[in-house]
């Protein structure tokens, strides 16, 4: 530190001097009156100017030297919560591998409260890294217990009730307001390879970081993001599989920042984005499979924003944007295939934003628009290939909207 002083103190001389030649020169003196000897009060006042100087300078030392007394004393304050941080870490990870199921809830519960508590932003990501590395550890879901085996099934629900109070202590954290200390929006989660067979994301937002769901396994039960906010940052669930029980975006608002689903297989689930809003985001089904089950846009708002199914396969599912509205925004099947399942829009009002199914090829699915009203945008097949879908879109003796747009070859009868 005595360095440090030192070069304050000239530092506040050299200011002084600074200061002193910069009011000569505003006075524009031309130099000093001799005096033969100094009175008593001028003597009286270089005393008081001395004495100023000095107070200066030893206040700016004072500053320097309390500021220093600061930093150290906050920095050992960070080490010491640091070090008691990672004692209480390390003792909650060792809660989570033990064989009772209420000390592993005991230590889900420390590691959550810890994320609350760390004292840095990065340590708070660490404590999340762990719960969700929990999750990503093997599971056996119910259906592929051995048959007639009590204990593993008491084991399979005393594991699912721990995974399931992660997941619910998540949410938690995920709905508290970006302001609150303990609001966890903005951190990353890894969700990869995770098996679901159950939980809730209702109302959580998701506002900024990296939400990872590639390659998980929904397999039963109900999996919900119902009324959840996905406003910036990016939610992937690339790869994923969806064989069974329901994954519920009903009422969800997409509003910002991207989700994908590019490569998701769609096998036996039933996938609900009922009632939801998007305004903004970009949600993405590139190269997705839909062999079984359902995805239902029904009552749902487009009003901007972008929805891809670019090189979607359609062999089995149904694809339901009945009662949807559309009014800004695009959706894009362009490259998509349909060789099976419905694509339906019965009741759909489009006022705005455009429907693409550019360069799609059709080979056996029904496409329906019973009782939807077109006032605005368009829904464009004009560059689709392969023979027309079932369903009735028109024909040469059934007028067409005039925003829906079809191939010639599709409008020409067949000989």
């Amino acid at each position: 530190m005595g360095p440090v002083v030192a070069w304050t103190f000239l530092t506040a001389i050299a200011v002084a001097g600074g200061v002193f030649f910069a009011v000569w020169s505003l006075l524009n003196a031309q130099g000093l009156k001799a005096e033969p000897k100094l009175s008593s009060s001028t003597l009286f006042d270089l005393v008081k100017l001395s004495f100023g100087v000095v107070a200066g300078a030893g206040a700016l030392v004072a500053l320097v030297v309390a500021y220093r007394r600061q930093r150290v004393d906050e920095d050992g304050a960070l080490r010491e919560d640091t070090r008691l941080h990672t004692e209480r870490f390390t003792a909650a990870v060792s809660q989570l591998g033990a064989e009772s199921v209420a000390v592993r809830l005991g230590g889900v519960h420390a590691l959550a409260g810890l994320a609350d508590d760390a004292p840095t932003r990065e340590l708070r990501q660490t404590c999340i890294d762990v719960l969700c590395a929990y999750l990503r550890l093997p599971y056996t879901a119910e259906t592929d217990l051995p048959q007639g085996d009590a204990d593993a099934h008491h084991a399979y629900l005393a594991l699912r009730e721990v995974r399931h109070t992660v997941i619910r202590l998540i949410r938690d954290h995920l709905c508290l307001t970006p302001d609150h200390p303990d609001s966890w929006q903005g951190h990353d989660l890894d969700f990869t390879g995770v098996v679901f067979d159950g939980g809730d994301f209702d109302r959580a937002t998701f506002s900024g970081g990296r939400i990872s769901f590639i390659g998980a396994e929904f397999l039963g039960g109900q999996v919900s993001f119902g009324l959840a906010r996905f406003s910036g940052g990016t939610v992937v669930f690339a790869d994923a599989e969806f064989s069974g029980g329901q994954v519920n975006f009903g009422g969800a608002e997409f509003s910002g920042g991207q989700v994908s689903f590019d490569g998701a297989k769609f096998s036996g689930s039933t996938v609900l984005f009922g009632a939801a809003t998007f305004s903004r985001s970009r949600v993405t089904f590139g190269d997705a499979e839909f062999s079984g089950g359902t995805v239902f846009f029904g009552g749902a708002e487009f009003s901007g924003g972008t929805v891809l199914f670019g090189g979607a396969k359609f062999s089995g599912s149904t694809v339901l944007f009945g009662g949807a509205t559309f009014s800004g925004g695009q959706i894009f099947f362009g490259g998509a295939e349909f060789s099976g399942g419905t694509v339906f829009f019965g009741g759909a009002t489009f006022s705005g934003g455009q429907v693409s199914f550019g360069d799609a090829e059709f080979s056996g699915s029904r496409i329906l628009f019973g009782d939807a009203e077109f006032s605005g945008g368009t829904v464009d097949f004009s560059a689709a290939v392969g023979a027309m879908p079932s369903g009735g879109l028109a024909t040469s003796d059934n007028p067409r909207p005039a925003g829906l747009i079809l191939p010639q070859a599709w409008l020409t009868p067949t000989p």
